[in-house]
């Protein structure tokens, strides 16, 4: 990475992105937490500075528990991103939540296990406000720019995240239909959680490929029906993307801007200089 690699935009997804950019180049990143998912892609729409980031590696080789979320926010957040959109395969544990819909969800539950979910830790306690996990301005116009491109959008809805790499149980599918969930998926949790502490606005486009094993009238959920839909679906996330960049008001103030401004508990004369060092990124302009 050099001086110049910069990027307001980022969009976290698989396959089928890299296209949308203009004049694209590859860069590689070093963060305190290893190394990122794959090189970050640079590049522009309609004049506006994006990275994106394929979150299981280009052919797909990193299963969702070991992606490297900590890492792949970092990134992000040293490039000079502001504002994250992620594109994300989910089954749906709805009836009118329908296989090629997208879902913009505004919450989240958790079910993984063992994830790395902050970046704190080591001598500095940080507790974040997450009750609303996913930025209510930028989901908006996700919302809004993928209807005007002509795709099926639910605006609101919980996501819940499994461990995977399998998918759920019959019993897991009808407790969660239960609980009042609303898509199913393995990766947004942590992404989200990282975003807000990095004070990344963050929104996710829920891409339904899916009943997942509820379903009665339904087969279960084949790799092969999955892959399927995300094909269809990728052309739609294309879109939307294409449509919703260039309009966001990129300096508009925002609270998820200002996650850690109440949220460092620490004593910044007791924090150790080895970790104000590595996470002065983060939190560099609250503690100097």
């Amino acid at each position: 990475m050099v001086a110049s690699d910069s990027a307001r935009v980022g969009i976290i997804g698989g396959s089928g992105f890299y296209e949308l950019l203009e004049d694209a180049r590859e860069v590689s990143i070093d963060t305190p937490f290893g190394g990122p998912s794959d090189a970050y892609f640079l590049g522009q729409i309609d004049g506006v500075p994006v990275a994106f980031l394929p979150r299981h590696a280009r052919g797909h080789r990193i299963l969702p528990s070991e992606v490297n979320f900590r890492a792949n926010v970092w990134g992000m957040k040293k490039l000079g991103v502001t504002h994250v959109v992620s594109a994300t395969a989910v089954g749906s544990l709805r009836e009118d939540f329908k296989p090629l819909d997208i879902v913009v969800p505004d919450q989240l539950f958790d079910r993984t296990k063992a994830r790395p979910s902050t970046f704190f830790g080591d001598g500095i306690v940080v507790h974040i406000s997450f009750s609303d996990p996913f930025c209510a301005t930028l989901s908006r116009a996700v919302v809004e720019h993928g209807r005007a491109v002509g795709a099926t959008v639910h605006d609101g809805g919980t996501y819940v995240c499994m461990e995977g790499p399998q998918f759920s149980t019959r019993a897991e599918s009808n407790a969660y239909r239960q609980l009042g969930f609303d898509v199913i998926g393995m990766t947004n949790l942590q992404e989200a959680k990282l975003a807000r502490e990095a004070e990344l606005c963050y929104a996710t486009m829920a891409l339904v490929t899916d009943y997942d094993c509820w379903h009665e009238s339904e087969e279960d959920v084949s790799i092969e029906q999955v892959l399927a839909n995300v094909r269809h679906n990728v052309e739609t996330a294309r879109a939307i993307v294409r449509s919703v960049v260039p309009a966001l008001e990129l300096e508009a103030d925002c609270a998820c801007r200002h996650a850690l401004e109440t949220s460092i508990i620490t004593q910044p004369d007791l924090i150790p200089g080895a970790t104000r060092e590595r996470l002065d990124l983060l939190i560099g302009k609250y503690i100097r």
